[in-house]
């Protein structure tokens, strides 16, 4: 895949895309640590951005079907790009000006996601497309675990406001680099209202069974699993270990098992897909367990290990899948619904959490994260059509 020129650059972008999306909370961060940004602020900009986010995977779901997804990344990207120098400019001056820049961003990076997804399926062709996804997903996770030291370090030579700049060169890179696509713009009598075309997408999700219990296993997964680590692990570092360091610690081995994973699955294809990817999605039971009970710092990086292999176990079959089962004209709207469950769910969950545990306390609620972790994917599994990933049973 590596070899190809048209699935490097689309590799490229979609990279590009995803280092912009993760820098901006850092560098924000970074923001907040030299007295530019208040804490509040950063909480306000970051929450316009996903609300920008949100907004936009549903229409850039049915604009990339109706038109080019060349030119929805194209025009989401430039958007991004555009938006980002006004982030920078607020900084210290205007809060509500990096936050309506923030969701212009947000909003590019909704829109690029479901349309990535899409260009992913018309560039690479049906037997590779695991490998290529395995590739995608791999290029994020590095990213992940080398760019935090590489920022802290631009930052001293370089400031935050030059760093916000660079988001948006990123984010121009993400626009121009990706191929053309090979499927032509939908015809003008074929095209209706956006939530009508949006409700094409819903009713061809639902005649995948397989999708329909997925999504909902992996709504379940983000809403308790990812909340417990988004809020109860930093307490948990803070409270019962006495530093950060299991913070960091625990996400890095996060990172290091979602590599592992990513490389596996590039080659690894069982027969009972399906199965496999769920069962990787229960894994992400394990860390919230891990924070039950005062165990050793070591067991919790084990957990999260494992979770970071599990997820990518599912990410990667369950991509493939969907590029390989909807119905190619569909397939943007498709991965919009996808995008906007499974994303929408994360911040509705981390809301929850937190008042949750201050009322009844840690050890119930992350029993109960860890339970809906391990149950819903199991549901998933009972689903005939879920074992191949395919309509047709046992595929």
């Amino acid at each position: 895949m590596l070899r190809e020129r048209r699935f490097i650059q689309l590799w490229c972008g979609t990279t590009a895309s995803g280092l912009a999306t993760w820098a901006l909370p850092f560098v924000l961060g970074l923001a907040v640590l030299d007295r530019t940004l208040t804490a509040a602020g950063l909480g306000v900009v970051l929450a316009t951005r996903t609300v920008g986010f949100l907004l936009a995977v549903p229409i850039s779901g049915v604009l990339a079907d109706r038109y080019s997804r060349r030119a929805v990344v194209l025009w989401a990207g430039l958007g991004a790009a555009l938006a980002t120098p006004f982030v920078a400019l607020g900084l210290g001056r205007s809060v509500l000006l990096m936050a309506v820049a923030a969701a212009v961003v947000g909003a590019g990076q909704g829109a690029c996601r479901p349309a990535f997804q899409a260009l992913t399926a018309e560039v690479v062709d049906t037997g590779r497309r695991q490998q290529a996804n395995a590739a995608m997903t791999l290029a994020v996770r590095v990213t992940t675990l080398v760019a935090p030291a590489g920022t802290a370090l631009l930052a001293v030579v370089l400031g935050t406001w030059w760093l916000l700049v660079g988001t948006g060169l990123l984010w121009l890179v993400a626009a121009l680099l990706p191929p053309r696509g090979l499927r032509a713009p939908a015809r003008a009598a074929e095209r209706t209202r956006l939530f009508k075309e949006f409700g094409e997408g819903v009713r061809e999700a639902r005649r995948h069974p397989w999708f329909l219990a997925g999504l909902g296993a992996l709504a379940a997964v983000i809403f308790t699993g990812y909340s417990a680590t988004g809020v109860a692990l930093p307490l948990v570092s803070r409270d019962r270990y006495g530093t950060e360091a299991v913070l960091a610690a625990a996400l890095t081995a996060y990172t290091l098992g979602a590599l592992a994973g990513a490389l596996l699955v590039a080659r690894w294809k069982p027969r009972a897909q399906g199965w496999v990817a769920l069962a990787g999605l229960a894994l992400y039971g394990f860390a919230p367990l891990s924070l039950l009970l005062p165990v050793h710092p070591v067991v919790v990086f084990a957990a999260y290990a494992v979770a970071g292999l599990g997820i990518e176990l599912f990410n990667v079959p369950w991509f493939t899948a969907t590029q390989r089962e909807v119905e190619p004209r569909l397939l943007a709207r498709v991965s919009s619904l996808d995008f906007l469950v499974s994303y929408g769910l994360a911040p509705v969950g981390l809301a929850f959490l937190a008042p949750a545990i201050d009322a009844f306390g840690w050890q119930p609620v992350l029993a109960l994260c860890a339970l809906v972790c391990f149950l819903a994917p199991a549901a998933a599994a009972l689903v005939p059509s879920s074992r191949g990933l395919s309509r047709q049973e046992g595929t």
